[in-house]
């Protein structure tokens, strides 16, 4: 997405260093997200024309921000405004620790004010098409099998994609039918995996002849073969993601879901049978309410019932 160029080494840069250096050792933030964050600070460096920590102003930020329009990705194509919010996020974060771990006398990151967001719109899969979807591997073959459990797990559980593909063998709790999950900034969650979920698991578990440690590989007749803990035969994300788009397309479905809509239709899911709003934030693994909250804009029983009391029928 943006130039391999390294920036010359200038007081911004030396600081963007230590900064990651910061997340690392002392947030212990994840390689992926060191890497998003110096992705980003490197593009700040490339569009902002500021050299220095001390010369961001509300100027330089206009100028910055103004830059995130302009600019196009390899593909040529424009930055979406929540990707540009990302990068304001960053920026703020980056300041932030500038005034307090450096007691440095930088623009206030609170001043750095992200741009207008529309809606989110949630996609959302009905009932028949869910169905549809679940049902649509071919349960005869070890592959039909893992890729019937992957369809079923995430809706069960809600899970992210990464935090599905994470997962091995042994996490699984039968017992309890729970799995822990770490997420996002490395937070354990606890999810549950419904009878069916449980049963398709099961199923494709006793179908496998190895005993590698991934719960969903792929290869499985050269797995057999092969000493734990196996990690070069964990299921990739593009495979389970193709995966989703694959069974969607065979069970007529045209909206084009994602792994993500399968965790979207597990939140309205609950929502729609009264879960309370804290319990699916906590599901989900939101760090915020307010994500959750977009949700609510999807389906809220209470209103639904408030419109067929007391809407005028005349």
């Amino acid at each position: 997405m943006f130039a391999s160029k390294a920036p010359s080494v200038t007081a911004l840069t030396q600081a963007i260093d230590r900064y990651l250096t910061f997340l690392k050792a002392e947030q212990n933030k994840s390689p992926l997200t060191i890497e998003t964050y110096r992705q980003s600070l490197r593009l700040l460096t490339g569009l902002s024309g500021v050299t220095d920590p001390l010369l961001f102003s509300k100027q330089s930020i206009r100028v910055y921000k103004s830059a995130l329009h302009s600019f196009r990705t390899r593909t040529g194509h424009e930055l979406m405004i929540r990707t540009k919010n990302h990068h304001l996020t960053i920026l703020r974060a980056f300041l932030r620790y500038l005034i307090q771990e450096e007691e440095i006398d930088v623009f206030p990151p609170d001043r750095v004010q992200r741009f207008k967001e529309e809606q989110r719109q949630v996609k959302v899969l009905f009932r028949e098409e869910l169905d549809e979807l679940l049902n649509a591997p071919d349960t005869e073959t070890k592959e039909g099998k893992r890729d019937k459990a992957i369809l079923e797990l995430f809706f069960s559980t809600g899970l992210r994609l990464a935090e599905l593909r994470g997962l091995n063998c042994k996490d699984i709790n039968y017992a309890t039918r729970e799995i822990s999950v770490r997420g996002k900034r490395g937070k354990i969650r606890v999810v549950f995996i419904s009878d069916r979920a449980a049963e398709a698991l099961k199923a494709y578990l006793d179908a496998r002849l190895d005993h590698l440690t991934p719960l969903f590989i792929r290869n499985h007749d050269q797995a057999r073969n092969v000493m734990p803990p196996g990690e070069e035969y964990r299921l990739s994300r593009i495979s389970i993601y193709n995966g989703v788009k694959k069974y969607a397309l065979l069970a007529g479905i045209m909206s084009n879901p994602s792994p993500h809509t399968l965790r979207h239709s597990f939140a309205t899911d609950l929502l729609r049978n009264g879960a309370d709003l804290r319990s699916v934030q906590e599901m989900l693994g939101h760090k915020d309410l307010s994500t959750t909250q977009i949700y609510t804009h999807v389906t809220n029983p209470q209103l639904k019932e408030v419109h067929r009391k007391f809407h005028s029928k005349g």
